[in-house]
């Protein structure tokens, strides 16, 4: 049998045991009671006859596939159970939505899956603009990340967690630099969809001198090369300014006909917004500053912020 064939059938088996318990459920007048005899005998039997994979707690995610998919075409087929359950975690309607097609969209794994939500991705990038509306919020649980301009791709924190330092402890550019290269594959999954390393260090020459870029990729759903800064301080108008020259170079003798702008990313430990503003306010380039952290960002903390921001846009949205 065909694996997404298989994959696809155990998915809608799944689906067909959560409404048989949804509906034995509803047939009876103490639900809850009747619910939880119901799943422990039905885990007996079923594990009887088939083995492993329906414990009760299994059951119980059934269940809540089927509550939560009933219109079973709305269930991909691209996903496996594992994700699924991964999924059914989330009670946020829209940021569940949002795993999901991104999920789809970028191929992640069930590790990688669980990596972007222990680090916050969607709020992260609600949070990354500076500002936030509902209509982000729905494009995001709707479409997942759409790839169509250059700060789409944009994250604020970015999160190297994977380094393993402890949260404060200061580290050189080049240290910083080479753990990104050793841990390449997961700095590409932080970085997002369509992202290829190009390599470190790549020099730019100008009247004889040589300059070198920290880190270039390139996004081939954007067609363009991402040159990347790394700093392990503040962002200062200095670093803004020499990216700035390295994205003309690159637009003059790198970029062919079929390649667009190239994009700059500068790094930083910290970023003032009023210094930020003004450093990259009128720039023909497109140029961004972000920060990194070493570590996982505190979940409810971020989710408190969009929250914030959120009822602050709403009460704005009233007024007006």
């Amino acid at each position: 049998m065909h694996a997404r064939e298989s994959l696809f059938r155990s998915i809608q088996n799944y689906f067909q045991i959560g409404r048989i318990i949804v509906e034995h459920e509803q047939d009876s007048r103490n639900r809850a009671e009747y619910g939880k005899q119901v799943l422990k005998q039905l885990s007996r039997e079923l594990t009887k006859e088939f083995g492993k994979g329906f414990s009760v707690s299994n059951l119980q995610f059934m269940r809540r596939f089927y509550q939560n998919y009933q219109i079973q075409q709305t269930a991909s087929v691209k996903l496996s159970w594992s994700h699924y359950c991964e999924l059914l975690s989330i009670s946020d309607i829209q940021k569940r939505s949002f795993y999901e097609k991104e999920a789809i969209n970028s191929g992640w794994s069930i590790r990688e899956l669980k990596r972007q939500i222990n680090t916050s991705l969607y709020e992260r990038l609600l949070l990354s603009e500076g500002k936030l509306n509902k209509e982000k919020v729905l494009a995001l649980a709707e479409k997942g990340i759409e790839m169509s301009a250059p700060g789409d791709m944009i994250k604020d924190p970015y999160v190297f967690e994977f380094f393993g330092v402890p949260e404060n402890k200061p580290l050189l550019e080049s240290d910083l630099e080479k753990s990104l290269v050793m841990q390449i594959e997961k700095f590409l999954l932080e970085l997002g969809r369509g992202f290829m390393f190009v390599g470190t260090q790549q020099r730019v020459t100008l009247n004889n001198t040589h300059y070198y870029v920290d880190m270039v990729f390139y996004n081939k759903i954007l067609r363009a090369y991402v040159l990347i800064e790394l700093k392990t301080t503040k962002l200062t108008p200095e670093a803004v300014g020499q990216l700035n020259m390295y994205l003309n170079y690159y637009a003059a003798e790198v970029n062919d006909e079929h390649d667009n702008p190239p994009i700059g990313i500068i790094l930083c430990t910290d970023k003032d917004s009023v210094a930020a503003e003004y450093a990259l306010g009128g720039l023909s380039n497109n140029i961004f500053a972000s920060r990194y952290v070493s570590y996982i960002p505190n979940k409810e903390q971020l989710i408190a912020q969009v929250e914030a921001v959120l009822k602050e846009w709403n009460e704005k949205e009233k007024s007006e």
